[in-house]
């Protein structure tokens, strides 16, 4: 059984999706992605993040949906762009949390981009592949 004392609460949450959606908000490469589709439903969208990682870390079960079909309607998505999100949720997650539970964020986000790989380019990279691959993709 996972130690859930290990975990971030709701109020830890909230704050690292805020600090992680602002950083999208200003990055060149992420924001055009993001901003035209939620210009003016931010603050929703932040609550429905908050809900997905809690219910995610089995914190409560405060969210359904399909994420991975939402993401999937999206048009020019490219490796580079998975590679940034993921070095953008490290970074946070690393500055928000204690290192147990930004390990345990990291993993969960890395086994979400391989399912967004697998559905934008076709194959599922092992989370090494993955890693090397999005490394190679951005330099």
């Amino acid at each position: 059984m996972e130690d859930l004392s290990q975990l971030p609460d709701r109020a830890a949450i909230a704050r690292l999706v805020e600090r992680f959606y602002a950083d999208v908000r200003a990055d060149d490469l992420l924001a055009p992605v993001f901003e035209p589709r939620l210009h003016d439903r931010w603050p929703a969208h932040l609550a429905r993040m908050t809900d997905f990682w809690c219910t995610t870390l089995k914190l409560e079960r405060s969210f359904r949906g399909d994420v991975h079909h939402k993401h999937m309607a999206l048009d020019g998505i490219r490796p580079v762009h998975l590679q940034r999100w993921l070095r953008l949720w490290q970074r946070d997650t690393a500055l928000e949390l204690q290192p147990a539970a930004a390990a345990r964020l990291q993993d969960v986000a890395v086994g979400i981009a391989r399912v967004m790989f697998l559905g934008w380019f076709g194959r599922l990279p092992s989370r090494d592949q993955l890693l090397d691959e999005l490394a190679l993709d951005a330099a």
